[in-house]
C-alpha cells in the first residue's frame, strides 16, 4: 500500500493533534487491490483512492471526513458480462468513547456515522468498509434486460393450474368419467 511516512494508514488516537486537522491520503498498489477485489467478491479494483482528514471534535472525539474514488469491474446481473463502474462517496464517520461497540452478529446501530473510539482509528478498514458500502448492488451491461415477469415462459408451462393432476393421483375423478 502507498503510505508515506507522513500518512500512515493505522493511526493512534493518543498521538493525533487536537489543534490541527490530521490529513490523509491511501492508494493502495496493485497487488493491494487485486487482493481486495478478491476479497470484496469482485472483478477487478482498476482505481482506488481514499483521501481526507482527521480532526478533533467536542470535547473527546473525532471527526474523520474523506473523499473515496474507486474503479471497479463487477459481473453484470443478468449477462455475467464485465461492467465497469466509477465510485465516488464521501466518507464522515465520528468516533467518540461514548458509544459501546456492538455484540452479537446482526447489530442494528442507531446512527451509522457513529463508531467507539479506541486506542487506533484504522483508515484501511475504514476505506475497505466505505468500497464494500458504495458497490454497485445489482451492476447491469448496457441493454442488459431481464424477462418480464409478465411474458410466459415456454418452459414453465401451465402455472396457472398448479394442482390439475392432483386428483388423479389420489385416486379421485378422472377428467374422462
Amino acid at each position: 500500500m502507498t503510505a508515506p511516512e507522513s500518512h500512515p494508514q493505522r493511526l493512534r488516537v493518543a498521538h493525533l493533534n487536537p489543534n490541527t486537522p490530521t490529513p490523509f491520503h491511501l492508494a493502495p498498489d496493485a497487488d493491494t487491490r487485486a487482493a481486495l477485489a478478491e476479497e470484496l467478491g469482485i472483478d477487478a479494483l482498476s482505481r482506488l483512492d481514499f483521501r481526507g482528514e482527521l480532526r478533533a471534535h467536542g470535547h473527546d472525539g473525532w471527526l474523520l471526513t474523506g473523499k473515496l474514488a474507486a474503479r471497479v469491474t463487477q459481473p453484470c446481473v443478468v449477462t455475467l458480462k464485465p461492467v465497469r463502474s466509477d465510485i465516488s462517496d464521501d466518507v464522515r464517520i465520528q468516533f467518540t468513547p461514548h458509544v459501546a461497540a456492538p455484540e452479537g452478529d446482526e447489530v442494528e446501530m442507531p446512527d451509522e456515522t457513529l463508531e467507539p473510539l479506541g486506542s487506533f482509528i484504522d483508515l484501511t478498514a475504514i476505506m475497505v468498509e466505505a468500497l464494500s458500502l458504495a458497490l454497485p448492488e445489482y451492476p447491469r451491461a448496457a441493454g442488459a434486460e431481464l424477462a418480464s415477469p409478465d411474458q410466459p415462459d415456454d418452459q414453465a408451462g401451465d402455472t396457472r393450474r398448479p394442482f390439475a393432476g392432483l386428483d388423479k393421483l389420489l385416486g379421485g375423478k378422472s377428467d374422462e368419467s
